[in-house]
């Protein structure tokens, strides 16, 4: 009898281990981990360099630093201080822009895994006079690409082309000697670049 009450606390204990242990390994992808007051942010791979920002519904930064460490990032916010609104995580990579909204509402912060985006940002490369421009575009939203030529402080519209239905936007332009500037308008998101040819 002692035996068998004794195999018993082990197996209860046992279960209780692993419900603890499956516990966490379920919320080990998961993004944001809210405490008593903080909200700890768990980004993964990440590289140095990269951007995280927390913008209001206006755009206005509020929070802003360049990631020095590679792989995983971990940090504690305290967003229960920020007035009642729409705000968004944004971590800028190379080629992409991850988003994370929020909303504080009474000292509550409620996070929607939902609303999360990714923006892939273009990709400008110029190898003498030529300049290839590709962007991915999954979700098939417009884009405009348009190419100044820059003159002192004047610029001259020189190419425009608006992309519909397109995934894989990839352009090719010949550029005389000179000072442009390529603008690429997709999904409410602009991006520029100049060029010295």
């Amino acid at each position: 009898m002692k035996k068998t009450m004794k195999n018993t606390k082990k197996a209860i204990l046992m279960v209780a281990f692993l419900a603890t242990v499956v516990g966490f390994a379920n919320d080990s992808n998961s993004l944001i981990k809210k405490g008593a007051k903080k909200t700890a942010i768990v980004l993964k791979n990440v590289k140095v360099g990269n951007l995280l920002t927390i913008k209001d519904n206006y755009g206005i930064v509020l929070y802003k630093e360049a990631i020095k460490t590679e792989g995983s990032y971990t940090k504690g916010f305290d967003l229960t201080q920020l007035p009642d609104g729409d705000y968004v995580f944004e971590l800028e990579k190379d080629l992409e822009i991850n988003t994370i909204p929020f909303t504080v509402l009474h000292n509550q912060v409620t996070f929607n895994k939902t609303d999360e985006v990714t923006y892939f940002k273009p990709y400008v490369k110029q190898d003498q006079d030529l300049v290839y421009v590709t962007k991915l575009n999954p979700e098939l939203k417009e884009t405009t690409i348009n190419v100044y030529a820059i003159n002192g402080t004047e610029s001259t519209l020189r190419f425009s082309e608006k992309i519909t239905n397109t995934q894989s936007i990839e352009k090719v332009f010949k550029l005389t000697k000179g000072n442009f500037k390529i603008e690429i308008n997709s999904g409410n998101k602009e991006y520029t670049t100049f060029i010295n040819n």
